[in-house]
């Protein structure tokens, strides 16, 4: 039975389970694949699946054969419009998974119970799986109509390729606009946020069309304001538009609305500015074909009250009045709109629409100006951090996602530090990269100049637009500060030295106040302390790429340094891929961080890698499949150590500290092997009470993704991927990937391991602390002991005396382990911040730390 088209259905969707003639329709796929790829036909296991379902007395089945099938698509949407029946409460959104057996393609409904492998990123795309067992969902609105439901799944490895020329078994999801399975919903959302848009029903065709105005009245927005209360039909408006802001999608379950999705202009003509909002479905018809400096007519709108707590951006041009009044309303519906773009060469003087301006500042006026101002920036990207996400509200599955970037402009030794919301430009901020030129409007400035070091950074806003150009033909070319810029990049192109930028990794910012009381007053909540015992569980609540700083008290005991190299980074590595061990159920994924709580002693004359956790995550390992890490139980890789100054003239490089050890063998027999280890500290009371403790809990890990790297041009679109959020459907490799760990680490140091004891010492939990001073980091400065380290987190590189020439490794590790012995049973207060990989890898840092006994 074939899937019908049309409107979205309640229930399964249109896409039918079956086809009229299965037979029939699989060997007409069959030969279609066999002339395309010239495979020899076999039996879909796909279909093997269904028929078994349908001969079932049960609308559930555990197949006869189980065979590895691989991840196309990952696809989430609200479900809406169906009834609230399961026995659970269900989760807000849903996922389609699309899989391939080779022969067919077949688009599968996620149960709602298996979310959280989407959550934690254990099932994603380009993985093989092996579905245990499936059910079929029908709708019982219509004949004949149902979906497949996955109600059981082992994730696996990723492929090293997967033929998209497999079609799909069921027609109807060949049809675009692709459609969720279920619910009344006519398209998917993005897969990590709510405000790009994703899919085929945004549309970006709409061009400029010249428009005769001799039979269009025309009214201004002050002759509007003023009469809009007595007016049944509107004239047309004439205006430019300033500003756009970034999507909201406003859907909820219960709310039957096709596209609830809303959008806001500021336009303006001679005589004021107003805001325009775009409703629903218009959103995917034009949000992506209005740029800001597009010139609109708009026809057969509506006016209403504007919303007494919204509040308007402002425009450039001080003289252009700010109409808050009133808003006028785009509907595809009641009234249906009337959008037209006038092209710039029919656009007439005697209109006096006003001009599109820019409020461009330097780095080096960045430092008077005042809180909270606007500005746009333009510059060279010199890092470019990992995408995070950031829950929108507590309990909630809504996220926003942003990352961290540096901008360059030659007028300040210091860069601009911006944090980077997804502005509804997924196809910019995906693509953003260290060495492009980078422009971004409508920044608002965040400083506090009493905390140490000063707080001074920019952040996007709901009008904020970004752009990646070479600014040829751009209106804003003709600024002073942008040829100005232009001029300077040119030199330092020229020369190279722009080549030195940073990808990725772990970045601390912004950093917290230095002082406890100022920390105190800084936390907006009662209680904002988390007990050790506490600590797995706000790890566990975590999701995919997203970061938590948490606080909690106790005492540090043992302070281990743990030096890098390339060569150990990769023994490190092929070491963890051989031992990792996978379970082979998807309820075993559900305890992937149970087992980070360990009892006893940590391994202290362990291999220079740090120690980590076993846990478990829901996996396959196919002897012959190309492994990738896991888990928490995979061993953190060390990173290799960039070049020094030193090397580079030809210097003795600073070698890790060696010593010779016992180490008892496999057979129980104790034999000499020379380990390279870290530098430790331990203290009286850590010898006392570490057999003792009721758990300890370990998250020193650091995996490769967490360490900044060297920008390498040429691997441009593979670090860019690397440090992005997972895609949403399957991008075929262009070639042979290299490996992250062969791109050099942008810092010089290791990191250190820091286990703090509970006040009751009864609970012990290991974090990492990464330190950031090396003077070749773009982000950081020098800082020569623990303390402060932890205390002062510096993010630019100060310069450097003769006196306080950076000395290596060996020097700063034996300040920082002299000066952890003033720490010796005190009581500290530890700001962690807690980072969710995905696919089961978590790591705590240790940020910063106080003593509530002193003043800092």
């Amino acid at each position: 039975m074939s899937g019908e088209l049309g409107q979205p259905q309640e229930g399964p969707s249109h896409s039918g389970l079956y086809l009229p003639n299965p037979e029939g329709n699989e060997a007409e796929v069959q030969r279609s694949v066999n002339q395309r790829v010239g495979a020899p036909r076999r039996r879909s296991w796909i279909q093997n699946v269904l028929e078994q379902i349908t001969n079932s007395p049960r609308r559930c089945s555990t197949p006869s054969e189980v065979v590895p099938v691989a991840v196309l698509a990952v696809q989430r949407y609200l479900l809406e419009g169906e009834p609230r029946d399961m026995e659970h409460k269900p989760p807000l959104y849903c996922y389609d998974v699309t899989i391939s057996d080779g022969v067919f393609r077949e688009k599968c409904y996620l149960d709602p119970r298996l979310n959280f492998l989407v959550y934690k990123n254990i099932l994603k795309v380009g993985i093989e799986v092996k579905i245990s067992r499936v059910s079929c969902i029908y709708n019982e609105k219509r004949l004949g109509q149902g979906i497949l439901c996955i109600d059981n799944v082992h994730c696996g490895e990723p492929l090293d390729s997967i033929s998209l020329e497999i079609p799909f078994r069921n027609r109807a999801h060949r049809e675009i606009p692709e459609r969720p399975l279920r619910g009344g919903k006519s398209h998917y959302l993005a897969l990590w946020n709510n405000e790009d848009p994703y899919g085929d029903i945004w549309l970006s065709n709409k061009r400029p069309e010249e428009h005769n105005f001799n039979d269009t009245r025309i009214i201004s927005l002050s002759h509007l304001e003023m009469t809009w209360s007595n007016i049944r039909n509107f004239p047309a408006l004439l205006v430019r538009i300033l500003h756009k802001s970034k999507l909201r999608y406003y859907g909820k379950p219960n709310k039957k609305m096709i596209e609830p999705y809303q959008t806001f202009l500021e336009v303006a003509d001679s005589s004021g500015a107003v805001s325009v909002i775009m409703w629903n479905a218009l959103c995917p018809e034009w949000y992506k074909s209005l740029h800001v400096g597009l010139v609109l007519l708009l026809q057969d709108y509506s006016i209403k009250k504007s919303h007494p707590l919204r509040m308007q951006p402002l425009p450039v041009d001080p003289q252009i009045k700010l109409i808050s009044t009133m808003e006028i309303c785009l509907n595809l519906r009641n009234p249906p709109n009337n959008i037209i773009i006038i092209p710039e060469k029919q656009v007439k003087r005697e209109w006096r629409l006003p001009k599109l301006n820019h409020r461009f500042v330097t780095r080096s006026e960045l430092d008077d100006m005042p809180e909270n101002s606007i500005c746009d920036v333009i510059g060279v990207l010199v890092f470019v951090g990992r995408v995070q996400r950031l829950k929108k509200k507590e309990s909630r599955e809504d996220f926003w996602s942003y990352r961290w970037i540096h901008i360059a402009d030659g007028t300040s030794k210091k860069p601009f530090i911006v944090e980077l919301f997804s502005t509804s430009q997924p196809e910019v901020f995906e693509n953003i990269y260290p060495m492009a030129h980078f422009m971004c409007t409508q920044l608002k400035v965040v400083r506090n100049d009493t905390q140490v070091p000063e707080l001074l950074y920019l952040t996007t806003t709901n009008e904020s637009r970004m752009f990646i150009t070479d600014h040829r033909g751009q209106p804003y070319t003709n600024d002073t500060k942008v040829k100005n810029f232009i001029r300077w990049i040119k030199t330092k192109t020229d020369s190279g030295e722009l080549k030195n930028t940073v990808i990725g990794g772990y970045y601390p910012y912004p950093p917290v106040p230095e002082t406890f009381s100022k920390y105190n007053i800084s936390v907006k909540v009662e209680l904002f302390f988390t007990a050790i015992s506490e600590v797995r569980k706000e790890i566990e609540d975590l999701q995919y790429r997203e970061q938590k700083r948490i606080a909690i008290q106790g005492i540090i005991t043992v302070i281990k340094y743990v030096p890098y190299n390339g060569a150990t980074e990769r023994a490190s590595a092929s070491e963890t891929l051989r031992n990792a061990n996978r379970p082979s159920t998807s309820q075993a994924a559900r305890r992937e961080s149970q087992s980070q709580e360990r009892d006893g002693e940590p391994r202290d004359n362990g291999p220079v890698s740090s120690q980590c956790c076993h846990t478990t995550s829901a996996s396959l390992s196919p002897p012959k499949k190309k492994r990738a890490l896991q888990g928490p139980c995979a061993k953190p890789i060390p990173v290799p150590q960039p070049e020094t100054s030193a090397q580079r003239k030809g210097s003795k490089p600073d070698m890790p500290i060696t010593f010779q050890c016992q180490e008892r063998t496999r057979t129980g027999r104790i034999g000499k092997a020379r380990k390279t280890i870290s530098d430790k500290w331990e203290s009286q009371m850590w010898r006392e009470k570490k057999f003792g403790l009721i758990s300890h809990l370990r998250y020193s890990c650091i995996y490769p993704e967490s360490i900044p790297r060297r920008f390498v041009l040429e691997h441009r679109n593979f670090l860019t991927q690397q440090y992005n959020s997972q895609p949403a459907k399957y991008i075929p490799q262009e070639g042979r990937p290299p490996n992250l760990y062969d791109f050099k680490s942008a810092l010089v140091l290791g990191h250190f391991e820091v286990t703090i004891l509970g006040l009751n010492h009864e609970r012990a939990i290991s974090v990492a602390f990464l330190p950031e001073y090396s003077p070749e980091d773009v982000r950081t400065s020098q800082i020569d002991t623990l303390l402060t380290c932890m205390n002062y987190s510096c993010v630019f590189p100060q310069e450097l005396t003769g006196n306080d020439r950076f000395q290596g490794p060996k020097a700063v590790t034996g300040d920082i382990i002299k000066a952890a012995t003033e720490l010796d049973k005190v009581h500290i207060v530890g700001i962690l911040d807690i980072c969710n990989l995905g696919n089961g890898k978590t790591e705590v840092y240790l940020h910063k730390i106080y003593r509530p006994d002193k003043t800092s």
